[in-house]
């Protein structure tokens, strides 16, 4: 969902949103098929060739886009490792980031993931607060009281945190965006399609082995 903006998501994570920019902007490569971030970005694992995707619940886009991402992601190569990141970019974002990240440490992402996304554009159910989305997980089995205690928790609060400090020093403006081993940063737009930008991933992971 393109030109969203930082919008902050209330007192809890106001100071995330006061830190510095990065000090460069990122520059153009290749014909703007992705951007080279610098500085780089640190990555969770640096033995690993990191593919970290930013998403919302609430986009079409990015619904538009798990098949794509999740086919490849069933095959990658087993030097890479897939990791999704859901920043609230805009204030109304905050109860999905924080349900992703309930269900992160609650171990029920797999159960939780795709029947979300599902009732959300498929259903067109209006999940929207932690409550409608608590009682969801409970339909599916996961105990809706710790959901919507986690959700509430200071762990899921550090970690929208760290997501949007991560967001904002990448330049991160829009979902769904790729970045690549924390140096290359593309969106399906920018790369001129879903198929379009699987290829350049598997493209610039390549890159990343060779310099490696």
């Amino acid at each position: 969902m393109n030109k969203r903006q930082f919008l902050g998501t209330g007192l809890k994570v106001a100071t995330a949103l006061s830190l510095p920019m990065a000090a460069t902007a990122p520059a153009l490569a290749q014909a703007e098929r992705y951007l080279v971030l610098q500085p780089p970005q640190a990555t969770a694992n640096p033995d690993k060739i990191e593919v970290l995707e930013y998403f919302w619940f609430g986009c079409p886009h990015c619904f538009a886009f798990e098949p794509a991402i999740n086919e490849w992601a069933a095959s990658k190569p087993d030097d890479v490792d897939f990791v999704r990141h859901a920043p609230p970019l805009n204030r109304s974002w905050t109860p999905h980031s924080e349900a992703y990240y309930a269900a992160e440490l609650m171990g029920v992402t797999e159960k939780f993931f795709e029947p979300l996304f599902n009732a959300i554009h498929r259903e067109r159910r209006p999940l929207r607060d932690r409550k409608s989305i608590s009682k969801f997980a409970g339909e599916l089995g996961i105990d809706a009281d710790k959901m919507e205690e986690t959700m509430e928790s200071f762990a899921v609060n550090a970690e929208i945190r760290k997501t949007m400090r991560t967001a904002q020093e990448s330049r991160v403006n829009a979902v769904p965006t790729v970045v690549v081993n924390g140096k290359y940063l593309s969106t399906v737009s920018m790369a001129g399609g879903h198929a379009q930008i699987i290829d350049l991933i598997n493209e610039l992971v390549e890159k990343e082995r060779e310099t490696a």
